[in-house]
């Protein structure tokens, strides 16, 4: 007895003496408190997620091998996805690195933060998310392939002049760390940097970014994809030369999940991965046929896989739509944190979480100037909007008139070759419509479900009238909204009055 007594005494708060005068209610709160309280302490901790966004560079959504593609050899990202969550219907709101990677920074489109020019700094007031990261605690950075945010203003003294004047670089300003570098051995080496210089009870976000799958696709891959065993989209033309650049596409992903795995064995080393959200996602589709710099599928829908342990059900799939412009305001919820009220990004934290999720309507895209040139076709500049909903797509082309030019690959050999089948009359008019077709239409109308490769322009037709209005008038909203500059897809009726002469 006087054994136990003892015991008992070592700790205060079950002191005998101490407990006269209170109540056997009073005593078991007190117990449920200090037993509790370990609890409370990692629950503390867990509710400050490490963040890791990884960006691949060009790349359409169904060259992963987790996305149903027998082709490509994805066995990293096939293994996270299987370990996370896979988002089969995610769209960046441009199909240029810039704007894209503008709306994932600040959960806005680029139209409404002048960001639609290729070549523009993102505007000093205009607030990114792991700015507020980095307020409530966060070690944040970038790393790897140029994160593109604080313009182009390379070997043009007046463009300099200005930037300098009007301090108009402004992430070295934004975050803990910011490093950039070409090649994945630099991206990893800058990786495990930022995580030594990590306080052991801070938590990082930080967004990794990769040269791969940009071209030129001169990367030499751990396996060489046969050209003449590879699947060709139906859009594709089937030419010995379009097979070999495509099989050297695959080759440069299959880089990519090389270092995708290496990033992973990084966390899991350090003791990190457990509490790390990581994602991975395309900053806009591939240069590739009706891809990069494009509003068709290939161009701004994308691979997105996010892993969360202990909140993610491991290989489980979405097929809501997501924009880019979400991932900032996810990963702030995810972070227990709020969105700024400017943020038009919509949070899918609940879908991560299993949570009942109303999900978006309608995601939108946009194409403006592209690179750095001025204006002599539609690579260097086009002006597009699009609407996708969960079943159609409307394409508004404003500068139609402009034929058609490919955004990184118009000087390849596949390309030449087929402008030169095309000249002589020899392309299959499929091929000839889709690709030289002037002045393309004002407006494009696809059945993403019937039509998945988007041969069949609904537009005009009577039996999408109704459906045609409605992806407009969609349309219209969201370009009234975000204060668009280009001119409304629906026009006073002829009768109306016109403001002016």
């Amino acid at each position: 007895m006087t054994k136990r007594l003892q015991s008992r005494r070592t700790h205060p708060a079950l002191d005998c003496t101490a407990a006269r005068g209170l109540g056997i209610k009073t005593i078991l709160l007190l117990l449920a408190a200090l037993l509790l309280a370990p609890l409370v302490r990692l629950v503390a901790a867990e509710a400050k997620p490490n963040v890791l966004l990884i960006l691949s560079d060009d790349h359409s959504y169904p060259h992963v091998g987790c996305y149903g593609n027998k082709d490509i050899m994805t066995p990293n990202l096939d293994r996270f996805a299987a370990e996370g969550m896979r988002f089969d219907r995610a769209y960046v709101t441009s199909p240029q690195c810039v704007p894209s990677r503008a709306s994932i920074f600040t959960g806005r489109s680029p139209v409404a933060i002048a960001m639609s020019r290729f070549s523009s700094p993102l505007p000093r007031e205009i607030k990114t998310y792991p700015e507020a990261l980095r307020a409530a605690g966060w070690l944040t950075g970038v790393a790897g392939r140029m994160y593109h945010m604080d313009g182009a203003n390379v070997n043009v003294a007046e463009s300099q002049a200005v930037f300098d004047q009007h301090k108009l670089v402004t992430f070295p300003d934004r975050l803990d760390y910011v490093k950039t570098g070409s090649g994945s051995e630099v991206g990893l080496a800058q990786f495990r940097e930022f995580l030594d210089l990590k306080p052991a009870a801070k938590p990082f976000f930080l967004q990794l970014c990769s040269n791969d799958p940009h071209r030129p696709l001169n990367t030499q891959g751990p396996v060489k994809h046969d050209p003449t065993k590879i699947t060709l989209p139906a859009h594709y033309p089937d030419t010995p030369l379009v097979r070999e650049d495509f099989a050297r596409y695959y080759d440069e992903i299959a880089h990519f999940d090389v270092f995708f795995g290496e990033v992973m064995a990084e966390l899991e080393k350090r003791g990190l991965a457990a509490n790390t959200l990581v994602a991975f996602m395309g900053d806009n589709g591939a240069s590739q046929f009706r891809g990069k710099g494009t509003l068709y599928e290939f161009g701004i829908r994308v691979p997105l896989l996010v892993r969360w342990p202990g909140k993610v059900q491991p290989g489980s799939a979405s097929s809501e739509l997501i924009s880019g412009e979400d991932l900032a305001p996810t990963f702030l919820h995810a972070a227990g944190l709020s969105a700024p009220p400017e943020m038009t990004g919509k949070s899918f934290a609940k879908i991560l979480r299993g949570e009942p999720f109303a999900g978006r309507q309608f995601v939108f895209s946009e194409r403006g100037a592209h690179g750095t040139n001025l204006p002599g076709n539609s690579a260097d500049f086009d002006l597009g909007r699009v609407v996708v909903s969960k079943t159609h797509k409307l394409i508004y082309n404003a500068l139609g008139a402009l034929p058609y030019w490919p955004v990184d690959f118009a000087s390849t050999a596949f390309w030449q070759e087929l402008v030169q089948l095309h000249e002589a009359g020899k392309l299959a008019a499929k091929f000839t419509k889709i690709y030289f077709a002037t002045p393309r239409p004002r407006f494009e109308l696809y059945d993403l479900e019937q039509d998945p490769g988007e041969f069949n322009n609904l537009a005009g037709t009577n039996e999408a009238t109704n459906l045609e209005r409605e992806l407009k008038a969609a349309l219209q909203e969201w370009m009234i909204l975000e204060r668009d500059f280009l001119p409304l897809p629906v026009p006073p009726s002829r009768g109306g009055n016109r403001g002016g002469k």
